[in-house]
């Protein structure tokens, strides 16, 4: 842990590996993009502009094989696939970067790296192909914790690797295959290079913060990191890994067939509900999918939905002021379940206040929840997610308004040792085909699928 202070006064440079266009996005891969979306609402209220690029690898092994299969154009699979990446991200709320590199964009830029690294004795030429001399670099394995010795880089076996630990940045052009002329014949980029030459091309030679998923740290990022610092770049002061998305505790991903569509979860769940879903959880936790803690998730956006457009309709409520607990939660290495709990605590202090008549207080409390709803890109009452949902939110809406009051009556009579009309509520709930469960954050509640 390390107190952030960013390289250029004012300016938070922050680079994000984005997607591989190869497929259709699912919850897995948009989690990362949204955690970052996160951090870099919180970077900007707390008074740094924000200066965030995410690239886009449209050239790779895999976009090139499934373009193939399919019998389209590689660069026409791309770009597909590329648009249905770009359109869940703004349906599910995320700033668009400052800028939105793609590596094809960038060759020359990449030319000029290998340049410097051969120069230096870092970087070699073999049959076309370019690669990185690991041994080369004293510090290689720093990042990740590799040791060298036991360092495979996952690559096809060549010929013309020196050693098999080294890994290669530019790849000789093959029949059929898209290619770009350099010094050393056509090719293609490798995956690692072209982070590193458009993360610099963009953030200079030194920035703040690299992200990526915690799949991406080796080789990905040890290679960014090795071959940027061999040509003389300090690069990133800061590297963030955020967790993945599972299934049955393996990594979602399209080679195991365990993906979930955002185009299919958004048939099934407002937006925001997704988007508090994938935000709530510490970015560096894992998240092991079910349609149960989605569905909770969902009753947990609700509640902060319900409270404010009751607060709506009892008068203007506008963005107030942050708690300084929902602060020093984000501030303490971005703790958004401490953040959303600070959350949910002001929406129960709010509805207390209302039930106990004093509007003024409850307004206030619903000028905070505003407040921190908008860092979290959650705001209800926000132009993004006022109308989300469709032609049913009204009676979605209506519903909440409807349990959530039931609930809070419930829950009062408990408090007050008023088991009769407790339990009358109950009844009307179960009566209504609404069944509640008691959990450690509060009661959810379902509608009975018959």
């Amino acid at each position: 842990m390390r107190e952030f202070h960013p390289v250029r006064s004012g300016t938070a440079s922050i680079y994000v590996c984005g997607a591989t266009v190869q497929g259709v996005p699912h919850i897995g891969h948009v989690r990362g993009v949204l955690n970052y979306d996160v951090l870099r609402r919180w970077l900007v209220h707390s008074g740094l502009d924000v200066l965030l690029v995410r690239n886009v690898t449209d050239i790779d092994d895999k976009i090139l094989t499934k373009a193939a299969e399919a019998g389209r154009p590689w660069w026409e699979w791309g770009a597909t696939h590329e648009r249905a990446f770009e359109e869940a991200y703004e349906q599910l709320g995320c700033l668009p970067p400052s800028v939105n590199p793609r590596a094809t964009g960038h060759v020359t830029q990449m030319v000029e790296l290998m340049e410097r690294l051969i120069e230096s004795g870092h970087g070699y030429v073999a049959d076309g192909d370019v690669y990185f001399s690991v041994k080369s670099f004293d510090e290689y394995g720093k990042l990740s914790g590799q040791v060298l010795e036991d360092v495979q880089q996952g690559e096809t076996p060549t010929r013309g690797k020196r050693d098999p630990r080294d890994f290669t940045m530019w790849k000789s052009a093959k029949p059929g295959e898209p290619s770009w002329p350099t010094p050393w014949g056509d090719g293609r980029p490798g995956w690692h290079l072209e982070c590193s030459a458009m993360a610099t091309a963009y953030l200079g030679a030194e920035f703040d913060i690299h992200g990526g998923g915690i799949d991406l740290v080796f080789p990905h990022h040890e290679n960014e990191r090795a071959q940027s610092n061999a040509a003389g770049d300090a690069f990133a002061r800061f590297w963030l890994h955020n967790a993945w998305v599972t299934m049955s505790g393996e990594k979602m991903s399209k080679s195991l067939g365990n993906t979930v569509s955002i185009p299919s979860m958004l048939e099934r769940y407002r937006a925001p509900e997704l988007r508090y879903y994938l935000v709530q959880p510490h970015y560096r936790s894992t998240i092991e999918y079910s349609d149960g803690a989605l569905s909770e998730a969902a009753q947990g956006y609700r509640r902060i939905e319900t409270f404010l457009r009751r607060a709506a309709q009892s008068g203007e409520v506008t963005l107030g002021t942050i708690p300084a607990e929902f602060a020093n939660a984000l501030d303490d290495d971005l703790a958004t379940p401490q953040a959303f709990a600070v959350v949910h605590n002001t929406v129960r202090d709010g509805n207390a206040a209302f039930d106990a008549g004093d509007t003024s207080k409850a307004l206030d409390f619903a000028a905070a929840v505003r407040a921190m709803t908008d860092v979290l890109g959650l705001d209800p009452l926000s132009a993004r997610w006022s109308e989300a949902g469709g032609s049913d939110t009204p009676t979605k809406d209506a519903l909440s308004r409807i349990v959530e009051g039931l609930l809070a009556e419930r829950q009062q009579a408990r408090a007050e040792k008023d088991f009769a009309r407790a339990d009358a509520a109950r009844d009307r709930l179960s009566q209504a085909g609404i069944v509640v469960e008691d959990t450690p954050n509060g009661p959810q509640w379902t509608v009975k699928s018959d």
